[in-house]
């Protein structure tokens, strides 16, 4: 079984790797990928470059960072634990007093045994994160004048780049079902590796077939990757028809999702089929509430129509963004639980028959015999009715609703809808 595969390949080479927005870690783990699946272009875009309102970042590497003590003990270091180091920490070498340094030190007071994650991308800082016991504990051991030597081993490229990975299986259409997860967080898995975990499982299922509809998978750095990637391939956008953002998809939690803006499209309604097939009870989050690529792929002008799916949605469970969050929250069987809703509800939409007009405006439909000749506000026969509702039908053939969902907005029934279907595209019409 594929999750399995890649749930063992994550726990042994992925989780440990020093990944950020930037850098070499997620250039490492692109490259895993893409060992597993040779068809994975890594994609780089140069720091410096402007995409829409933001700036892509200096590329941030770091090679050690710790803090040792006046006797010469390693009391914080990187090595041990990759969060302990502030994301894009600059590079820093001094000595400072007890008081300085626990001002630089990150904890969680209600979570007194999790290291947290924190990160200062776009504004030069520095600084530790350890656990609340482990500060309590310097704060206690030392004095306030004792002196620590602090030192980050990091560096800003400015000619550096930011990398995301893109595999294509190309279906029998140009249509497009993106499905998009992120590769940018150190040691975590949920928020981290199970969208990475599930994304390569549904690739090893589909690569082996063509698909109805192509399928696109992205693996990004967080917010900035999508970013980026809208801003370079904004002429191919309109060929999404659906898609997913998978985060947080691999804890034995209660289902949950977020549906896209205005929870009308595609997207949207194989999702709830999909969990009412699988007979999943699951909840479903505002829009209001969103944090991850969602926000990008749903915003004006990109208008997107992608939906995210979880099991225990980002921020809302206890071992959120911290050393808590490992291979005991996420397991092989919540794993297959999240690869299951995002694969049947991608099998729903590669059968899904999305009619698109090939007219602009109304068209002239009396030339192909499907509108009476002569005008008549009185007659009322099965053939000016028939009339009637053909044109019903393609006021919503905009290359967005499937013919189920058309006939519930034209009220008519599927059969009679696909017989529409039919005679719309047997005179060229629609495609």
């Amino acid at each position: 079984m594929s999750v399995k595969k890649y749930y063992s390949l994550s726990k042994k080479r992925l989780f440990k790797i020093n990944r950020s927005i930037t850098g070499e870690g997620i250039r490492r783990t692109l490259n895993i990928i893409k060992k597993e699946h040779p068809s994975l272009k890594i994609k780089s875009i140069k720091s410096g470059t402007k995409v829409f309102d933001w700036t892509i970042p200096s590329e941030w590497n770091v090679s050690s960072a710790y803090v040792i003590d006046k006797k010469g003990k390693k009391i914080i270091d990187f090595k041990n634990n990759n969060l302990h180091l502030v994301g894009y920490s600059e590079p820093i070498k001094k000595k400072i007093n007890k008081i300085e340094l626990l001002k630089r030190l990150y904890s969680i007071k209600s979570k007194p045994n999790a290291i947290p994650y924190i990160t200062s991308y776009y504004k030069k800082n520095w600084g530790f994160c350890i656990t609340h016991e482990e500060k309590k504990n310097i704060n206690r051991k030392y004095k306030k004048k004792d002196i620590f030597k602090v030192v980050i081993n990091s560096n800003f490229k400015k000619k550096g780049t930011l990398n995301y990975g893109e595999l294509i299986i190309q279906g029998k259409s140009k249509k497009e079902i993106l499905i998009s997860t992120y590769v940018c967080h150190p040691s975590m898995a949920n928020n981290e590796l199970s969208g990475p975990i599930v994304s390569m499982s549904l690739i090893q299922f589909y690569k082996k077939k063509i698909p109805e509809k192509t399928l696109k998978f992205l693996f990004i750095p967080e917010t900035i990757g999508s970013i980026s990637f809208l801003f370079k391939n904004q002429s191919k956008l309109k060929n999404i028809l659906a898609g997913y953002n998978l985060s947080c998809i691999g804890d034995e939690r209660k289902h949950s999702c977020m549906f896209s803006k205005y929870k009308n499209t595609i997207s949207d309604r194989s999702l709830a089929e999909a969990y009412k097939l699988l007979k999943i009870n699951y909840k479903e989050y505002s829009f209001l509430n969103r944090g991850s690529d969602e926000r990008q792929y749903n915003s004006p002008g990109i208008d997107l129509p992608i939906a995210s799916i979880f099991r225990s949605k980002y921020g809302e469970y206890k071992e959120y963004h911290t050393s808590l969050d490992d291979f005991k929250v996420v397991t092989l069987k919540g794993l297959k639980g999240g690869y299951d809703v995002a694969k049947k509800s991608i099998d729903i939409i590669q059968k899904k028959i999305v009619p698109e007009n090939k007219i602009l405006c109304e068209p002239f439909m009396s030339k192909r015999s499907l509108y009476p000749l002569t005008s008549n506000a009185f007659q009322k026969n099965s053939k000016t009715l028939l009339s009637r509702k053909i044109m019903d039908f393609l006021q919503f053939c905009d290359g967005k609703n499937e013919l189920e969902y058309i006939s519930k907005l034209v009220n008519i029934n599927k059969k009679l809808t696909k017989k529409i279907y039919l005679i719309c595209k047997k005179n060229n019409l629609i495609k």
